[in-house]
């Protein structure tokens, strides 16, 4: 299906690896010309060559930048002063006891977590309201609304994540820039699949064995008793960046693999 990005430019922040990745591999595979983010400026011209290669017909840019720091997003805003698409994808996670979460670690996370995402939307919006186009996407998690209470100091910023996404979608009301949020469930990004590798060292065992093993024991809730792919939650964010998806608005985007028991 085409879905009408083609020759559009997005920036996709964390996007050497795990679901920034998959989604920027999705974007380009729709014809957008991706910005690739991270803070290893070699991991990111890696990345950007690896996609230039895939899809020769797209231009990938070297967006390397710590955009925790002012300084660096600003530099990035001087570099790439227009843009179609924001993935707000980058993020950082731990499992932690509550009582092991000083005001350092508190800070550290809403610094990462949502003021660096809030930087760059603060930039971007006003110009895609001014254009009449644009999308913003904030890539939450399940446990923005059911906290497993594994890591108290993430699952804060993932809500707050979803309350800001509803709050800049009402400054977009008339027009047909769209900012929503996406929840994925566990996802199968490279550190999860070497923590599965390493919790099941038999050699004699397949990943799917692993995978599954793991899934009963740890995330019986789960409906598809698997971990999501990455490029599956890639091609619902393409999706919502496209024409197509105009009519959600402010919108919590749930792709959990049924780990959320509610109807809401």
């Amino acid at each position: 299906m085409d879905m009408g990005l083609r020759n559009k430019t997005a920036l996709v922040t964390g996007s050497t690896k795990g679901i920034g990745k998959a989604i920027a591999i999705e974007l380009a595979k729709e014809g957008v010309h991706v910005l690739i983010n991270g803070r290893n400026s070699e991991e990111v011209e890696r990345t950007v060559n690896e996609i230039k290669a895939d899809f020769p017909a797209t231009s990938p840019q070297n967006a390397a930048a710590d955009i925790v720091d002012m300084k660096q997003r600003e530099a990035l805003f001087e570099k790439y002063p227009a843009i179609d698409i924001l993935v707000n994808n980058m993020g950082i996670y731990e499992m932690m006891k509550y009582e092991d979460v000083d005001d350092e670690v508190w800070e550290k996370y809403f610094r990462t977590n949502v003021l660096a995402a809030n930087g760059l939307s603060k930039y971007y919006l006003p110009k895609m309201l001014k254009n009449n186009d644009g999308r913003i996407i904030f890539i939450a998690s399940e446990e923005a609304i059911m906290p497993s209470g594994q890591m108290p100091q993430y699952c804060m910023t993932k809500s707050m994540l979803l309350s800001l996404s509803k709050s800049l979608s009402k400054l977009t009301k008339g027009t047909e820039v769209t900012v929503n949020t996406i929840m994925p469930g566990p996802t199968l990004s490279e550190n999860v699949q070497q923590i599965i590798e390493g919790l099941y060292p038999n050699e004699k065992m397949t990943f799917s064995e692993k995978e599954k093993e793991f899934m009963e024991a740890n995330l019986p809730q789960s409906e598809i008793q698997r971990f999501i792919k990455p490029f599956e939650i890639g091609r619902l964010a393409a999706f919502v960046c496209s024409p197509y998806a105009s009519a959600f608005k402010g919108s919590p985007i749930r792709m959990d693999g049924g780990m959320v028991p509610t109807i809401f």
